[in-house]
């Protein structure tokens, strides 16, 4: 029976945790959100007052944090003198971060964890809140051959699709890469129902009439931005739950680093990223994402 400790309990985190206890695992939480740690409590969870305590004993460790800045701290020591996960886990310990977060600190955790002997992996997910309940997330693994093959093993419990994008920190480039492309699909998306709105056509009608055309895509097919199209999507739920604005914004911001530091051009990704400064400035951050939908409605009043 495999013991996972596990560090963040947000959206992605909780429904994570579920499906290992579901599969028989024994883990071990901890959240500086106490209440998002006891409310697995009676779900079968361990709750720890502490990472020390949560990762104590553990075989695998998986955190999912909010940044890069979150990860560095938990796993190396903040900046306070703290003690990080590296210096507490027991030997021959396991660990894998899904965070979405910048290539370099991905890589610098990596090698830190490498010098200390220890095999860490990033393994950012894609599949939003329904992948993680239904265990049917995709990650995207970064790190040595014997690393995913150890991650397979465990992810494997909340996943459906494992892929190994290479070399350490190339999990994040690969989610960065998706999310950006993401973010101009869901512009475009939400651009082009509201233009059809305008214009006398009715949302369902275009949506199907794209659905069986060239301009079909997986917001369409699955996450459709206006309200009362999908019951079971976040636009028909006052765009809860689901992925917030504020993270794509994180996300796409991620997309402008890797750019800069490699020279890439990538105007419409700068579009997208602007688009969602402006709809989130309107305090929409903690909306889901594809309430962007919003901001296009917005401006055709």
């Amino acid at each position: 029976m495999m013991n996972i400790a596990f560090i963040g309990l947000g959206n992605m985190g909780h429904p994570m945790v579920l499906n290992l206890l579901k599969a028989g695992c024994q883990v071990s939480v901890f959240d500086i959100n106490t209440a998002a740690a006891e409310s697995l409590r009676s779900e079968g969870a361990a709750v720890a007052n502490s990472m020390e305590e949560c990762v104590k004993g553990a075989d695998t460790v998986m955190t999912m944090l909010p940044a890069g800045e979150h990860v560095r701290a938990v796993y190396l020591g903040d900046h306070d003198g703290g003690i990080g996960l590296l210096r507490m886990v027991d030997e021959g310990t396991f660990l894998i971060d899904s965070s979405t977060i910048d290539p370099a600190s991905a890589r610098l955790v990596a090698q830190e964890a490498h010098t200390k002997g220890f095999e860490f992996v990033d393994a950012p997910v894609s599949g939003g809140v329904a992948g993680a309940q239904a265990g049917t997330l995709t990650f995207i693994v970064g790190g040595t051959e014997g690393g995913f093959k150890q991650a397979q093993a465990v992810l494997q419990y909340v996943g459906k699709n494992i892929f190994h994008a290479g070399k350490a920190g190339d999990g994040q480039m690969a989610k960065i890469c998706n999310n950006l492309m993401l973010g101009v699909l869901m512009s475009g998306t939400c651009e082009a129902l509201s233009l059809g709105m305008d214009n006398g056509l009715d949302p369902n009608v275009l949506s199907e009439i794209m659905l069986q055309s060239s301009g079909r895509n997986w917001a369409l097919e699955l996450y459709n931005p206006c309200p009362g199209i999908m019951e079971k999507a976040p636009a028909s739920n006052q765009y809860q739950p689901g992925f917030m604005a504020k993270l794509m914004l994180k996300d796409l911001g991620l997309g402008l680093e890797a750019a800069t530091s490699s020279q890439s051009p990538i105007p419409m990704g700068t579009l997208a990223r602007n688009l969602y400064a402006f709809h989130n400035a309107e305090g929409n951050e903690l909306k889901d994402f594809s309430s962007l939908f919003e901001f296009y409605r917005k401006q055709s009043k």
